[in-house]
């Protein structure tokens, strides 16, 4: 396992633990953390990296079910990129309004680097046209259309997908 994979497990375990345990059960994990050794800042950016992510995610799925609704920004209904600016705005990072606007200000990653809380965006030529969530595991958080609800769902037509990191 490498270190990064291992930080990452680290910080997911403390953050499972905060959300689900007594609060004095969960004030535990971070010492035994601390104690485990020196954390480089490098270890310590990709667990607040992590954490970040996990409330990202949470913030999304949180929305399950709420109609989409074109330019809504929530939070009684969403349209695709008014679920990930309310999303990341949840996580404290403000998003441009539009999916275009979201895709030209983030970072592209490759889909072998994206950790759940990035964008995913549904690109033709240079427009993105949709975006989303990343859950993990190929999942995206997304208001999908008209007619539908906020929802998890698998990432499909993955020619069109970029990756990207705010």
């Amino acid at each position: 396992m490498t270190l990064r994979r291992a930080v990452l497990l680290l910080a997911a375990a403390v953050i499972a633990t905060s959300l689900f345990v007594a609060p004095s059960a969960a004030s535990a994990a971070p010492r035994a953390a601390a104690t485990a050794g020196p954390v480089s800042a490098a270890q310590a950016a990709a667990a607040a990296l992590a954490a970040r992510g996990t409330k990202i995610v949470a913030a999304a799925r949180n929305q399950r079910g709420k109609p989409y609704r074109y330019g809504a920004r929530g939070p009684s209904a969403f349209d695709c990129s008014g679920l990930a600016g309310y999303a990341y705005a949840k996580a404290g990072v403000r998003l441009p309004r539009t999916a275009q606007a979201q895709y030209r200000r983030a970072r592209k990653i490759t889909a072998a680097a994206a950790r759940p809380g990035d964008l995913v965006f549904w690109v033709s030529g240079n427009h993105a046209y949709h975006v989303a969530v990343y859950a993990g595991a190929g999942q995206v958080w997304h208001a999908p259309k008209p007619g539908d609800r906020v929802k998890l769902a698998k990432i499909w037509n993955w020619k069109q997908v970029r990756f990207g990191r705010v």
